[in-house]
């Protein structure tokens, strides 16, 4: 039997890039931009609706809504950004990035988590919503560098549960942590590592909010790897357990997508496939995933749902050394905080 080499070629091939790809670019939008990319995706009033990241010609970005019926084409893009930079708060100086929506079941309205930004560093923020036309913010919920967050759409144990991907020590893992009101968050973990050697060896940072499932909650992250010519942007999923999500069931041993149209391998940011919203048709079982193709313009790729979780399954191992890499880096984190606190 001949062994295919390119095996992640075969795995990548499941998901299918949809015929109209890019599905939102600047030189469509209703008023002057640099680029339309990495959105927030949700249903509304039976519509697909984007908050997608739009930047403006001095580099700072915003919040515009467009909607579509069929959640691929027809696409209607409001004439003005829905939300932008709040003056009155300083972490917003600089601009509204990658947004992820979630509809949050215990206060029956949408949550968007966001990355405020500003010259003290990138913060990840929260605004409420009802109806995507008011909308009231929280502020940032913790301290700088901090980027690629998302609650869970309901609560876990009695808390609120959020991912993100803080920078500690020049590392860029995913981190889990949790609150009893949103506002005191505690209890921060390492949950997904970065792996030396590997696909994902640079950074990774959750990509659409966590995807609730019977084996699990489902995890689309990016993963990074720095070459000589840039940066790649890649896929990978993982499996969390459902009452005790910091607990790693699976996660795949190679990347599920990545960039090789001339759309994604040419832009601001070469080399980027960055999924920030899915969308699951029940009736069809068509999973529909929304992604900002290098930095420039919103794209979408589609795959049968039970389809995807066979690939997890099949392309993972069980509670592998992923786990145990995560436990060491927690540990080693804790005894550098009791080291400092002696030496104080």
């Amino acid at each position: 039997m001949s062994m295919n080499p390119y095996n992640y070629q075969k795995a990548a091939s499941n998901f299918k890039r949809f015929e109209g790809n890019p599905i939102l670019t600047p030189d469509r939008w209703p008023y002057p931009c640099n680029a339309t990319f990495n959105p927030g995706v949700t249903k509304f009033n039976d519509e697909t609706l984007m908050l997608v990241r739009v930047e403006d010609m001095r580099g700072f970005s915003h919040f515009t809504l467009a909607r579509s019926k069929d959640g691929k084409t027809n696409w209607i893009v409001d004439s003005h950004p829905a939300l932008e930079c709040d003056t009155e708060m300083e972490e917003e100086e600089w601009g509204l990035e990658d947004p992820r929506i979630i509809w949050l079941a215990e206060r029956e309205e949408y949550a968007i988590n966001y990355v405020s930004f500003s010259k003290d560093g990138p913060m990840v923020s929260l605004a409420m919503t009802k109806d995507f036309k008011h909308f009231k913010r929280y502020g940032s919920m913790l301290p700088p560098e901090d980027k690629d967050a998302s609650l869970f759409p309901r609560l876990i144990n009695g808390l609120y549960v959020l991912i993100h991907r803080p920078i500690i020590r020049g590392e860029a893992h995913i981190w889990i942590s949790f609150s009893p009101d949103l506002r005191y968050w505690g209890n921060h973990k390492i949950l997904i590592p970065v792996r030396p050697g590997r696909w994902d060896c640079s950074r990774v940072g959750l990509g659409p909010p966590p995807i609730e499932t019977p084996e699990g909650w489902l995890i689309i992250y990016h993963g990074v790897r720095h070459t000589v010519s840039g940066s790649l942007y890649r896929v990978g999923l993982a499996l969390l357990d459902l009452e005790e999500p910091w607990k790693i069931i699976r996660r795949c041993d190679e990347w599920v997508f990545g960039p090789n149209r001339l759309y994604e391998r040419t832009g601001d940011v070469p080399g980027v496939t960055f999924p920030t919203g899915t969308i699951l048709d029940k009736e069809t079982n068509e999973f529909r995933m929304y992604y900002g193709a290098a930095d420039t313009s919103v794209c979408l790729a589609t795959i049968d749902f039970d389809e995807l979780m066979d690939m997890l399954m099949r392309s993972s191992t069980e509670t592998t050394k992923d786990e145990t890499v995560c436990k060491r880096l927690f540990e080693d984190n804790r005894k550098e905080t009791e080291i400092g606190n002696d030496l104080k």
